[in-house]
C-alpha cells in the first residue's frame, strides 16, 4: 500500500496545487480547509504517512493539530508559515514539527521535502508488525491487542516501539532513559517504572511481553 499526505490549509487555490504536484510525485492525497477536519480524517485513515499543516487555519490553527497528532503520533509533519514568521517557526519545532516552509515557496522544494522526511521514518516501506497477540502498525501508529485497538500517548508508544525493536535485548533502565526521555531528562528512573507499568495495563495480556530484569531494565519477549 503506498503512502497518503493529509494536507490541511484553508487557501483553496494554494492546497489545490499542493495536492496535484504531490499527485504528479505518485501519492494519494487527502486535503482539508480547517483544523477540525484535519483531526477527523487523520484518525480515519491509517494510511497517512505524512501531515502538512498551515499554522493559520480556521476552527483549529495548524500548532493545536500539531500538538493533538503528536500525542499518539511520531508521523512527519510539516508545518507552513508565513514568511519571516519566526515565532510560530519555533512554536512548531517545540512542539514536535519535523520541518517547515515558509510561504511562498517551491513547490519541487516541498515535495523534495516530504521525499525525505518519508525515507528517513522508512514510512514507505514499513508494514504492521504481529508478535503473537500484539500487532504494532509503524505508519499509522497503531497498536492491537488480539485485533482490538489499544489507545496508547505517545511515550508509552515510544517506548514499546523501542523494546519490540530490540526484542529479545535486555534494556538498562539508563539506556530506556535516553532513548526515550533524551540525554538532557532531569528526572529519576522511576519514571520508567511508572510508563512500564502503565504500558503492561494498556496491553492487558500483551503486557506480559514485557519482562523485568531485576536490578538491570526490561526485555520484550514473546514465547512460543
Amino acid at each position: 500500500m503506498g503512502i497518503s499526505i493529509l494536507i490541511a490549509d484553508d487557501d483553496d487555490l494554494l492546497r489545490d496545487l499542493i495536492k496535484e504536484v504531490l499527485e504528479e510525485a505518485g501519492y494519494q492525497v487527502y486535503d482539508v480547509a480547517d483544523g477540525e477536519c484535519a483531526l477527523d480524517i487523520f484518525w480515519k485513515h491509517s494510511d497517512i504517512g505524512l501531515v502538512i499543516l498551515d499554522v493559520m487555519m480556521p476552527k483549529l490553527d495548524g500548532i493545536t493539530v500539531l500538538e493533538e497528532m503528536r500525542e499518539r503520533s511520531d508521523i512527519p509533519i510539516i508545518m507552513l508559515t508565513a514568511l519571516g514568521d519566526s515565532l510560530n517557526e519555533l512554536s512548531c519545532l517545540r512542539k514536535g514539527a519535523s520541518d517547515f516552509i515558509s510561504k511562498p515557496f517551491h513547490y519541487e522544494i516541498l515535495v523534495e521535502r516530504v521525499k525525505n522526511l518519508l525515507k528517513l521514518t522508512k514510512a514507505e516501506i514499513v508494514d504492521c508488525i504481529q508478535l503473537g497477540i500484539l500487532k504494532m502498525c509503524p505508519m499509522s501508529h497503531k497498536v492491537y491487542v488480539n485485533q482490538k485497538e489499544v489507545v496508547l500517548n505517545n511515550k508509552e508508544y515510544q517506548l514499546l516501539e523501542f523494546l519490540i525493536n530490540n526484542e529479545n535485548i535486555v534494556l538498562t533502565r539508563e539506556k530506556i532513559l535516553d532513548r526515550i526521555w533524551g540525554y538532557d531528562y532531569e528526572g529519576d528512573m522511576r519514571t520508567i517504572d511508572t510508563h512500564i507499568k502503565m504500558l503492561r495495563a494498556s496491553l492487558g495480556e500483551a503486557g506480559n511481553y514485557i519482562k523485568t530484569i531485576r536490578g538491570v531494565g526490561y526485555c520484550f519477549e514473546v514465547r512460543g
